[in-house]
């Protein structure tokens, strides 16, 4: 799925002619287009908008601020919304991938919209299933036209990755976690680093201050060792239960006879990709 999501629209140029014809650069339209018009129409938090694991947001403020001054995105009460010509932007570079989309037929029409339609259910039981809708609402502003095999499976695939962020993080909010301190934990989890300092190397969404913060904090809690940057056998238990939990709330709602299928949608989102340009 995350190889579809990056190799998908490899070849659509609007936004490039858009983004000349506003004055944007790419994190400028990438803030509107990918960000702020996904959110409700209140708006959101820097810390909102994008993922739950930065302490920062420095590497926003330049292009929210070109977003401002374009007219396509305003502050209020410390929170980023699109204003009308925002989300007329996003719609209009919706409509453009759409025909772009329309033009790609990497499979059979038939197939696509068979994966499309088991993926989307899949979706749809996830969503019903309790999990906390953090990101998957996100979801409904992103639909473009269904009726065009491979944007109903861009539909239920982007809408399947946002449920799956919403299972890792309710999972990891029920291990007593939050965004930040999880991502220096699971750095260390992976030994990305072998000194502190080459872990707030690593660790450039949050400040220095907040990384060895919250690597204290996961000392006190025995799921980082003391002496090294290891996690503990307690830490290392926790991690992949969160793990483990992850894939149990994305994967036990799907029915039945979407689960059954898995091997064939396996098999032929691999063609799909395939058949699609490589990611730049």
């Amino acid at each position: 799925m995350p190889e579809f999501l990056n190799r998908r629209r490899a070849g659509f140029t609007f936004p490039l002619r858009v983004m000349e014809e506003l004055g944007l650069d790419r994190p400028a339209f990438a803030f509107v287009v990918g960000g702020v018009a996904l959110q409700s129409d209140d708006g959101a938090h820097l810390g909102d908008i994008f993922n739950p694991y930065p302490t920062r947001f420095d590497q926003w403020l330049a292009p929210a601020a070109m977003a401002r001054a374009a007219g396509l995105a305003e502050e209020v009460g410390g929170r980023w919304r699109a204003t009308a010509k925002g989300r007329e932007l996003a719609a209009r570079v919706r409509r453009e991938a759409d025909a772009y989309l329309a033009t790609l037929t990497p499979i059979p029409p038939g197939e696509l919209a068979r994966i499309a339609s088991l993926l989307q259910r899949a979706f749809d039981a996830v969503a019903a299933s309790g999990v906390p809708h953090d990101h998957m609402t996100r979801a409904a502003r992103f639909v473009g036209d269904g009726r065009i095999p491979l944007v109903a499976l861009e539909n239920a695939i982007f809408a399947l990755w946002q449920a799956r962020d919403d299972c890792h993080m309710s999972a990891w909010r029920d291990a007593a976690l939050d965004g930040p301190r999880f991502d220096v934990l699971t750095r260390v989890w992976r030994r990305e680093a072998a000194t502190e300092d080459q872990l707030v190397a690593r660790l450039a969404q949050q400040t220095p201050e907040d990384v060895r913060d919250g690597l204290a904090r996961l000392r006190a809690d025995d799921l980082v060792r003391a002496d090294t940057l290891e996690t503990t056998a307690r830490g290392t238990s926790i991690r992949g239960r969160i793990e483990d939990e992850t894939d149990r709330r994305f994967f036990a709602p799907w029915p039945d006879d979407v689960a059954r299928e898995a091997d064939w949608i396996r098999e032929r989102l691999g063609e799909v990709n395939a058949g699609l340009a490589p990611a730049s």
